[in-house]
């Protein structure tokens, strides 16, 4: 497995291991978000992924969604759309952000990064989301 990049230390919480991706929770309490990484060494783009782990991505991808929707329903705020992203602008290990959206969000209709700053889980909703998600996922 390639080394996390400290910027996921300090912004998430772990969930487990899929087959291809490392799976953590993002500590903002704003949505539900979970972050994939894949285990794939040097990884930066999609395109140094085989085709076979692309395949895996995606399936990882719609199973991260089912979690997000799963820990916002449990927290009593259910998505409306879930946004997938590969941006790694700042943080360059190949990543995806799977984040369960709603018209009432700090950052509704745009996107989630720059907007405010991310606020902590209460510690319950922490233990219910990692709980929820944990289970959606199979881990």
């Amino acid at each position: 497995m390639a080394d996390l990049d400290p910027a996921f230390l300090s912004t998430s919480e772990p969930l487990g291991e899929l087959a291809l991706s490392h799976v953590r929770l993002h500590r903002d309490a704003r949505y539900p978000w979970i972050v994939l990484i894949p285990k794939v060494g040097r990884a930066v783009e999609l395109e140094d992924l085989t085709h076979g782990e692309r395949d895996v991505l995606m399936e990882e991808i719609v199973r991260a969604g089912q979690a997000v929707r799963a820990v916002s329903q449990a927290l009593g705020r259910p998505v409306a759309k879930l946004n997938v992203g590969q941006l790694g602008n700042v943080t360059p290990q190949l990543h995806v952000h799977v984040v369960g959206r709603r018209p009432d969000d700090a950052a509704w209709p745009g996107p989630v990064w720059g907007v405010g700053a991310a606020e902590a889980y209460q510690p319950e909703q922490l233990a219910t989301a990692l709980s929820v998600a944990r289970r959606a996922l199979g881990l």
